[in-house]
């Protein structure tokens, strides 16, 4: 586990660190305590994973095609 804040973490950051905490929680490898922090680190873990393949679901819809399926460019985002 990092000591990177959570908002701060790239997508592949935040699921890397999420796919340990999962692994080491499921094998029972530490104490309560330690079960209920790692616990909640992955929920804000999961929760920034989320908004991050929102992201970039909202990117791709704003790609425009032409005809022939060539992307030509995006349209403006409206956040």
């Amino acid at each position: 586990m990092t000591d990177k804040p959570v908002e701060e973490m790239s997508f592949e950051e935040a699921i890397k660190e999420l796919e340990s905490l999962v692994g080491r929680l499921e094998h029972g490898e530490v104490a309560l305590d330690e079960s209920i922090r790692l616990y909640e680190r992955g929920a804000a873990l999961k929760k920034r994973c989320e908004a991050k393949l929102k992201e970039a679901e909202e990117k791709v819809a704003q790609i425009t095609m032409n005809e022939s399926g060539q992307a030509t460019g995006t349209k403006p985002f409206d956040a």
